[in-house]
């Protein structure tokens, strides 16, 4: 049985049509960003959908758009003390060009955050570290998301990716997710690319307690970099949650129900949904798929 429909490749290409709008850069651009080529984009967003693709295509933009295989509902974004926040500040670091880690408790909706920033906002890039520690992964993932050149030389890739950042009017924003897991190379990477494109574009980086080691240890170790690198980032870190244990486990619970509010089905029981959870939003998904 083909579980790739055509009800499924319809709500896929709605979901790509808003994706488009959000990219800011070309057909072409946007082509490549998603992993297909822009006659077979264009069949797609006319409605064109016989023999253009093939399933791992489409399975491919189903993942990317958020559609679900299952026919599960959309997940909806709660407007979280987390979300609001960081949103805020991503959209003021943006417009600005300014820089900041992000250093905060695991399992809040950072990551949730910046993956979500990344499909509404034009110029913005999301990368996640873990599945890119080596400076030529990150730079290729950053011209993936920009939809610059992915092929050829490593020096090529990097060179397209700031002509294309310095030589346009938007103002872009890049996400390194995960950043603690970034091997040395790439961290050094990172500060020749913020050089290379100072006023030009905003650089977050975002992790937890492991990206601050890394950055202690750097700096006290006193290795090549890390204060300089440091420094354009403000030399500090950004938190959401409250330190005290007390505030923070209210404070989470607080983020875990209105999450579960938006996405439970009429009637659930919100409460017993969030005692299940134990208040941790990656729990949330699993129990709402459980009956309630």
């Amino acid at each position: 049985m083909n579980t790739i429909t055509p009800e499924l490749k319809s709500e896929i290409a709605r979901e790509l049509k808003a994706l488009r709008e959000n990219h800011g850069g070309t057909d072409k651009s946007f082509a490549t960003k998603i992993g297909i080529n822009p006659a077979q984009l264009s069949q797609v967003l006319s409605g064109n959908y016989f023999k253009v693709l093939s399933d791992a295509n489409w399975i491919s933009l189903a993942r990317q758009t958020g559609v679900s295989l299952k026919g599960e509902e959309k997940w909806v974004t709660a407007e979280t003390p987390v979300y609001n926040r960081i949103t805020k500040q991503l959209n003021f670091a943006q417009d600005n060009s300014v820089s900041f880690v992000i250093v905060d408790d695991a399992d809040i909706g950072k990551t949730y955050t910046a993956k979500e920033y990344a499909l509404r906002n034009k110029f913005a890039v999301y990368v996640d570290c873990s599945n890119a520690k080596t400076r030529g992964d990150m730079v290729t993932a950053i011209a993936k998301g920009f939809g610059t050149s992915i092929t050829g030389r490593y020096r090529d890739i990097k060179a397209d990716v700031l002509y294309y950042i310095n030589n346009h009017a938007f103002k872009p924003i890049i996400m390194l997710d995960e950043a603690g897991d970034l091997d040395t190379a790439a961290r050094l990477e990172i500060k020749a690319l913020w050089n290379a494109t100072e006023g030009n574009c905003a650089w977050i980086q975002i992790g937890a307690d492991g990206l601050r080691e890394v950055i202690r240890k750097g700096i006290e170790g006193k290795r090549v970099g890390f204060v300089e690198s440091f420094s354009r980032y403000g030399n500090k870190y950004q938190r959401y949650t409250p330190e005290g244990k007390e505030d923070r486990d209210k404070f989470k619970m607080q983020q875990a129900a209105m999450i579960i509010k938006a996405n439970a089905p009429a009637g659930a029981d919100i409460q017993k949904i969030l005692v299940k959870t134990k208040d941790s939003l990656r729990r949330i998904r699993t129990e709402l798929k459980k009956k309630v």
